[in-house]
């Protein structure tokens, strides 16, 4: 099995990294825009070889794409045009506007869109790791609009890693995702905006923090070139849930005006619920 990463960074390159190691594919391509990104790869053993797009796709069976969002609505029409038995997949965070792009193609059937939901936040091939999708969920969308066959082999390649796997439409997704990831990392920026701009007056703040303030603006220090195209192709799921974050943010700020403890020690309580479901 012959595998081309287009995109050896984080995602590319961790999923590169286990395929090889599992097993499940015998030869690693890596493509790439920036030359630098593929001479890592190449040092680190990442991936095989490396070469041009029109060269992978015609040696491949299976191509990866995991570039930003906004590329990838440039490239997988390109790739569809140029493949015939190979399968394509996609591990982009953002589904709907990749779904539009791909719906008429005539090859639109090579084409399963997947989400594995995993990362961190460091980004490029020296963060590419193993084990990173090591009983994750990943999610396949629009499944019934993938040949059969090409369905068969992604469930395969991401039982191999091994995931669970999920199945749901593309606005599903998105809606979803702006729920449990996207409004995630805009409140981890939103925060370390926040901390930066008090830091200026007062200088000991990072010498006080403590792993929880860590742990919270951790997701700050993700690519904005990744970012800022998923905020953009999902927008109004993560205006949404934007909308309700600062809802609730107002509303301890209308208790500690109040001096209303009870009510927030109630609040809290019921935050605490979210550990019925994140175990």
């Amino acid at each position: 099995m012959t595998i081309t990463v287009i995109g050896v960074g984080l995602i590319g390159g961790s999923m590169a990294i286990s395929l090889k190691e599992n097993g499940f594919a015998k030869t690693i391509i890596g493509v790439d825009k920036k030359t630098e990104n593929l001479d890592k790869a190449l040092r680190r053993r990442i991936i095989d070889e490396a070469m041009s797009l029109e060269q992978a796709i015609a040696v491949s069976d299976i191509i990866i794409l995991a570039i930003p969002v906004n590329a990838m609505l440039q490239v997988l029409p390109i790739i569809l045009d140029k493949v015939d038995r190979q399968i394509v997949l996609d591990v982009g965070s953002t589904k709907v506007q990749l779904a539009h792009a791909a719906e008429k193609h005539p090859n639109r059937g090579r084409y399963v869109a997947t989400h594995p939901m995993a990362g961190t936040e460091f980004s490029g091939p020296e963060a590419a790791i193993p084990n990173l999708f090591d009983h994750k969920c990943t999610v396949i969308c629009d499944a019934e609009k993938s040949d059969k066959d090409a369905l068969a082999k992604t469930i395969a390649l991401y039982e191999s890693l091994p995931m669970n796997i999920v199945e749901m439409d593309s606005i599903q997704h998105d809606v979803h995702t702006a729920y449990i990831s996207h409004i995630s990392h805009i409140s981890s920026f939103a925060l370390a905006l926040t901390v930066l701009e008090k830091e200026r007056n007062e200088n000991r703040i990072f010498e006080l923090a403590s792993g929880g303030f860590g742990s919270t603006v951790r997701l700050a220090k993700s690519s904005p070139d990744m970012w800022t195209p998923i905020f953009q192709q999902n927008r109004d799921n993560v205006l949404d849930v934007l909308d309700e974050h600062i809802n609730s943010l107002a509303q301890f700020r209308t208790l500690l005006i109040k001096n209303d403890f009870e009510r927030i020690y109630q609040l809290i309580e019921e935050a605490n619920s979210i550990s019925k479901i994140l175990k």
